[in-house]
């Protein structure tokens, strides 16, 4: 999972996108996606999902073009992964919301612009993170192993927690998304942690093409997969950028 686009010239400028805003990325930010596909080059997917934003897609383009697993893949596009709504602060400097934040006397990440979506809203949305996977899932699909999911540590490696995986889905979304998303991941599916990774990093806001891999267990019941555990594997990787 690429938890965050590529750079564009609205976080250049320190200026809130949200939904309103469908910013190409910025050169930097092309060079951060394709710094992500080499990175990731040699990593098997078996699915792409992507949110319906530009800086998304291209973001997801750029990593599918460097992976020889994704030539026969579809991009799937999907509007509910799309980057949480700022309301009335979009397209305004970032500094302007957390003015509007400390007026209200909230955390600025807790806090909801007017005609913004709330976190709960958001948390909705990335039920769909799940959804949208079991929607796409091979009839070839195993039922839920009985080991747990691989929690040894992470070794800076592009194929960190994959051992014995048999699907890995590639998803592309966005930094206040996932902020969102993960602590949902974390407090309500009781997702475990990397080793040496506090909360406090967890649910930091991710650098531009920053990484995080989970390995989810299913269960099928009749027609349908649900979750039956969590895991993890690293948080917000970014040295593929500093390379």
């Amino acid at each position: 999972m690429i938890s965050f686009c590529g750079e564009t010239p609205y976080n250049k400028e320190g200026l809130l996108q949200g939904q309103a805003i469908d910013s190409p990325l910025s050169e930097v930010g092309f060079q951060q996606a394709e710094a992500a596909g080499r990175y990731l080059k040699d990593v098997k997917f078996t699915n792409v999902f992507v949110s319906d934003m530009l800086r998304a897609k291209q973001t997801a383009e750029a990593v599918m073009k460097h992976n020889s697993s994704c030539s026969g893949l579809q991009m799937v596009c999907d509007p509910l992964l799309k980057e949480r709504s700022f309301g009335i602060a979009e397209g305004r400097p970032v500094k302007e919301l957390r003015e509007m934040a400390k007026a209200a006397g909230q955390a600025l990440p807790e806090f909801t612009a007017p005609n913004g979506e709330t976190q709960e809203q958001v948390r909705l949305m990335s039920l769909c993170l799940f959804r949208i996977g079991a929607e796409h899932l091979p009839g070839r699909a195993e039922e839920d192993r009985s080991e747990a999911p691989d929690a040894a540590a992470a070794e800076g490696k592009a194929d960190d927690g994959l051992r014995g995986v048999p699907l890995h889905a590639l998803v592309v979304t966005h930094g206040a998304y996932m902020r969102v998303a993960l602590q949902y991941f974390v407090k309500e599916l009781h997702c475990s942690l990397p080793q040496d990774c506090d909360e406090a990093h967890m649910f930091s806001l991710s650098p531009n093409t920053g990484l995080c891999r989970f390995v989810l267990a299913m269960k099928r019941e009749d027609d349908r997969f649900t979750l039956s555990r969590m895991h993890c594997v690293f948080a917000h990787r970014g040295d593929h950028v500093k390379q």
